[in-house]
């Protein structure tokens, strides 16, 4: 049976948690200072710790490097002056969760819920996830670079807590596979987990798809209907390409963050929901806040804890592991055996990538049709010359803003294709609602009027960073 350890100096307190916690399922130890604390971790190692954050010999904070084996103990931070620093920082420490005064029970239960009832097997998933991150692979994430590594313990200590996360990277670096892990490896890893592209729904639609909305609330609003916050409760909601969602209805999700209350569209009734919230954005989100694509108030509630997924021009031989990948998953789905050459490989790693790991993958499925057997540079270079733009570069003066930065890479592709959007949203790596949208922003595209940007490569390498 799991093990809990309740800090608090208020006697009432510690008397409610401990017939919750009971309840719950749990053996409990209470503790009204640091010092008793300390005595009953030496006694048992708790499961879970319930520590209030000012008690009478020092702050509940001080206490999380007296327990080992923090991998497997969950530390929900108790405290009656609540604060965003207070809680970013015990969130940064390694606490699940926090909870402020009075207690909301009704979110301590949900919590508990969630805590996995065998630490034995707690601690064999840890030394597994150990074991294939050492050979590349993190949840759903598949990389042994530098920089992987690096995501993969930030991603490690964030998943567990409860804390709020904004993915930042370039489009197709695979924010939405980053955003699945940490659902993964989380507490929530049970209940859905749900992505929303907000730059592929309409503005008019988009409240309803989040919040849902009653019969006959609107024209054409023939049922009910359950919006994301409501069917993703007790699990995790990724907000993808945030900078895209209307800044009046940014208003209605800070709320939703705030209170854990929403309401569907023609309801005036509140409704609980228990969702942790990922974000994500491929631009630099403090320009969006300039520009007025993003609110200020929710850019800081949703930037606790910023991830930077690094595009794949700076994973080194992530490339070949990540073709040899996507060449598995094809050879298996269409009952093959088709191989890389190794100057089919030296192509690929050659290539800076600028639609990363997505580009890859269309890039190795085009290169599989037109293969027979062997997959080499012969089959590889007529898709990445004819598709992509590999044999030109943008030039780009230093200072130049990041908005400008996208919007000549944006005129410059669709130079290369010709006014195809289509195409150009591809090789750029977004959908075409979002290119579309960015040339609502930045001027419709005339053909012809941006040419001259581009200056030819030396040697097919990535002249701008």
């Amino acid at each position: 049976m799991p093990h809990v350890l309740i800090v608090d100096d208020d006697t009432n307190t510690r008397e409610a948690l401990a017939e919750i916690t009971g309840a719950e399922g749990f053996t409990t130890a209470v503790a009204g200072n640091i010092r008793e604390a300390q005595e009953q971790i030496a006694r048992q190692r708790p499961d879970v710790v319930l520590i209030d954050l000012k008690l009478p010999d020092g702050s509940g904070m001080d206490l999380f490097n007296d327990i080992e084996a923090r991998a497997t103990t969950e530390i929900v931070l108790i405290t009656g002056h609540a604060s965003v620093e207070t809680a970013v920082e015990a969130l940064r420490l390694g606490a699940a969760d926090y909870l402020t005064k009075p207690i909301n029970f009704k979110r301590l239960k949900a919590l508990l819920s969630r805590i996995p009832r065998t630490v034995d097997l707690k601690e064999e998933i840890g030394v597994l996830r150990s074991e294939l991150r050492r050979l590349g692979h993190f949840g759903q994430m598949l990389g042994a670079a530098p920089a992987m590594q690096k995501l993969y313990n930030h991603i490690g200590r964030v998943a567990p807590t409860e804390a709020t996360v904004l993915l930042l990277g370039e489009s197709g670096t695979g924010k939405e596979l980053a955003a699945q892990t940490i659902h993964e490896l989380s507490l929530r890893s049970r209940h859905p987990f749900l992505p929303v592209n907000c730059g592929a729904i309409s503005p008019q639609l988009i409240e309803s798809e989040i919040f849902g909305h009653e019969k006959g609330s609107f024209t054409g609003a023939d049922r009910q209907h359950k919006g994301y916050f409501e069917r993703a409760n007790g699990g995790t909601l990724f907000l993808d390409e945030i900078t895209e969602m209307p800044v009046e209805l940014q208003v209605k999700l800070l709320r939703v963050l705030e209170t854990g209350t929403f309401m569907r569209i023609g309801s005036n009734q509140e409704i609980d929901t228990d969702v942790r919230v990922v974000a994500a954005t491929n631009r630099d989100p403090e320009q969006a806040v300039q520009e007025g694509k993003l609110r200020l108030d929710l850019y800081h509630r949703l930037n606790v804890f910023p991830l930077r997924i690094p595009p794949l021009r700076e994973r080194g031989a992530d490339i070949e592991l990540l073709a040899q990948h996507f060449l598995d998953e094809l050879n298996a789905a269409h009952g093959t055996q088709k191989v890389l050459s190794p100057d089919g490989l030296a192509c690929l790693s050659n290539y800076h990538w600028p639609g990363n790991v997505r580009e890859l993958r269309n890039y190795m499925q085009r290169a599989f049709i037109l293969s027979d057997h062997t997959i080499d540079a012969a089959a590889l270079a007529p898709v990445i010359t004819t598709q992509s733009p590999v044999g030109l570069t943008l030039a780009i003066p230093v200072g130049t803003s990041l908005a400008d930065v996208d919007r000549k890479l944006i005129y410059a592709t669709l130079e290369l294709c010709g006014g195809v959007k289509k195409r150009a949203a591809d090789i750029l790596g977004i959908s075409l609602k979002t290119l579309y949208n960015r040339l609502e922003e930045y001027g419709p595209y005339e053909p012809g009027a941006h040419k001259g940007t581009e200056t030819p490569m030396q040697g097919g390498t990535d002249s701008y960073h």
